[in-house]
């Protein structure tokens, strides 16, 4: 971990600031960073944050345009996705969503949960709800098979 990241988490961590005293910060962090994509990922993390989801869509997509290390680069995908419900753009959220899951990895639990979100905004709750059962279902201590077949059970024949 660098002292950027460090001083990045430091800000986020700092529940005393305000929404616009966190952009400031971040945004006075994305000045001194040499990645570009980290930057615009860290400023448009601030702007989400603040419910500024208008301003923090282009940051978004400029630091995916850029090229994330792999880890921000999903969690780019996740907030961006989310940020486009919240903007009432349900169908580009799923589209990306549906895209990242076919891509699995370390955070395809937290894929999953923004997923079965922008399903139950698209009006498909019964969907949702098989799409979080499955991803909870590998972490339940007893009932796993069953979770795993009632979510299966949920979901609409194709």
């Amino acid at each position: 971990m660098t002292d950027l990241d460090t001083r990045f988490d430091a800000v986020w961590d700092d529940e005393s600031l305000s929404d616009d005293e966190r952009i400031v910060a971040i945004d006075a962090l994305a000045a001194l960073c040499d990645d570009a994509a980290r930057a615009a990922f860290e400023r448009a993390g601030a702007r989400d944050s603040a419910g500024r989801e208008g301003e923090a869509e282009p940051l978004y997509r400029r630091a995916l345009e850029l090229g994330l290390a792999e880890e921000l680069r999903v969690q780019a995908v996740i907030q961006l996705a989310s940020t486009l419900r919240n903007l009432g753009r349900v169908a580009e959220s799923l589209d990306l969503l549906r895209a990242e899951r076919r891509r699995g990895g370390e955070l395809s639990d937290a894929v999953a949960a923004f997923y079965a979100l922008s399903l139950a905004s698209a009006g498909d709750p019964l969907s949702a709800t098989s799409v979080a059962l499955q991803a909870l279902a590998p972490h339940l201590p007893r009932y796993r098979r069953s979770v795993t077949a009632y979510a299966q059970e949920l979901r609409p024949p194709r």
